[in-house]
């Protein structure tokens, strides 16, 4: 018999699917679960006579709703998609709007609280990112000191079982592909692995080719990748600070910038051994995660809908298959397997 192809799990940041006015949990898993998806990462949340909160800011009693709900979707969570590494490195004033928390302030605020996320809804992995250094300087200056920053986050997690995630992202130390792998090295924790995005670096109005270039320099330490995709506007100008909320040219994986066509003939190959680097950590495999933001993002978010969703779900699937990699999406089957047939 032929080998089997590689294969990924599909999941996405749920709370892009739902209605403008809502964050509300069931209508996100409901249009995670109808595009066949068997995970999600939980970030922006809502309970009822609620207004939204992000997930690590849930009591006790939402987070046993959210497990109640997760489990009467089918669904699993993937990652916690935490806020960490969106604070400044140094209090000083630039032209952001970044705010600048005490370290040991963080630690025990927004840090203590992702891990308790983690926890309560049963995932090993928090993405996270590589802090701002100040708005417009060249962020190599400042690699010493995220790198130490990073490493104690990763030291953290490791006596919790957690695995930091590192997003790839303008306007933060780790920006470029390059940066995040000197940052990966100096870090050199096997459980601080990096999130490869190729609509974050379209945005910064770099090419395909240029995109696919900062993933072959991360794929040494990829753990996840996000599918999100950008079309270069040339009405914006890259001058080493981009605007977040100006960003609007969001578009699924096979129609933009973000060099995922020649990413997932990549990945197709080195597939088994990210498999591997990630299981060895207790992650069941190497996930493909949606962020769409088809209908908008900003620095914390994005929306999409349940339209969107299914969209970009479906644009990703088809060049999976272009290229002979295989998901868990649901399928006839596995529903007849879940009644018992």
């Amino acid at each position: 018999m032929p080998d089997a192809p590689p294969a990924v799990l599909l999941s996405a940041f749920a709370d892009e699917a739902t209605r403008p006015s809502s964050k509300a949990v069931p209508e996100q898993l409901a249009a995670v679960a109808a595009v066949g998806l068997n995970w999600y990462s939980p970030r922006w949340v809502q309970f009822p006579g609620e207004a939204p909160k992000h997930c690590v800011e849930c009591t006790d009693a939402e987070f046993a709703e959210l497990r109640t709900l997760q489990d009467d979707f089918g669904v699993g969570v993937t990652s916690i998609g935490s806020r960490l590494g969106k604070v400044k490195l140094k209090d000083e004033a630039d032209r952001s709007h970044n705010k600048f928390v005490p370290w040991q302030e963080y630690l025990d605020g927004e840090f203590a609280a992702t891990v308790r996320a983690a926890h309560a809804l049963g995932t090993k992995l928090i993405r996270g990112f590589s802090f701002y250094h100040p708005a417009g300087t060249d962020p190599e200056p400042h690699i010493p000191q995220a790198v130490d920053q990073i490493g104690q986050l990763a030291d953290l997690c490791a006596k919790e079982d957690l695995i930091y995630g590192l997003e790839i992202e303008p306007n933060l130390v780790g920006e470029t592909g390059p940066l995040l792998a000197t940052i990966a090295e100096q870090v050199d924790r096997p459980n601080m692995l990096l999130i490869w995005d190729g609509g974050n670096i379209a945005a910064q109005n770099k090419d395909a080719a240029t995109c696919f270039a900062e993933y072959e320099a991360m794929r040494p330490y990829l753990g996840w990748i996000h599918i999100k995709d950008y079309k270069i506007d040339p009405s914006l100008t890259w001058d080493g600070y981009v605007d977040e909320e100006r960003l609007k040219n969001f578009v699924p994986a096979d129609v933009g910038d973000g060099g995922h066509p020649a990413v997932f003939k990549d990945l197709a190959d080195h597939l088994p051994e990210m498999s591997h680097r990630v299981e060895t950590l207790g992650v069941p495999g190497f996930f493909l995660e949606l962020e769409p933001h088809l209908r908008g993002g900003g620095q914390f978010g994005g929306f999409s809908g349940p339209d969107g969703l299914g969209i970009a779900c479906r644009a990703l699937c088809g060049m999976l298959a272009d290229v002979g990699i295989a998901t868990d999406r649901r399928d006839f089957a596995s529903l007849r397997a879940d009644r018992g047939f």
